[in-house]
């Protein structure tokens, strides 16, 4: 049996870590996933408070992005004013624990 190579045809097609990266990078992405599984649903003013440095248009993208992608759950309520919330997807809360492994390593070794 061959060892697989993790780094083999890195950023080629179909490379994982090219998706990935494509997905979630970009600023705020990880730190909006993060804040959503940490406190719940949130609506957009919440999360514009608690994503230090991002602008009103990088938010709004970076939402709509992850929604386009199934990592984030867009649901408006039928209420005046309409109130709108975002939380993350059962696909996106397999991705937390690698966000909070990053994380980790950040803080030891950055």
């Amino acid at each position: 049996m061959e060892d697989e190579t993790y780094c083999k045809n890195i950023a080629g097609e179909g490379c994982g870590l090219k998706k990935v990266l494509n997905v979630i990078g970009g600023k705020g992405k990880p730190l909006i996933l993060c804040l959503i599984d940490d406190r719940g649903p949130m609506r957009y003013n919440e999360l514009r408070r608690e994503v230090f440095g991002i602008t009103n248009t990088m938010l709004a993208q970076s939402l709509k992005e992850l929604e386009a992608c199934g990592l984030v759950r867009r649901t408006q309520y039928p209420e005046i004013p309409v109130r709108v919330e975002y939380s993350l997807t059962e696909k996106a809360a397999t991705l937390i624990p690698i966000l909070l492994q990053l994380k980790k390593w950040g803080e030891e070794n950055l």
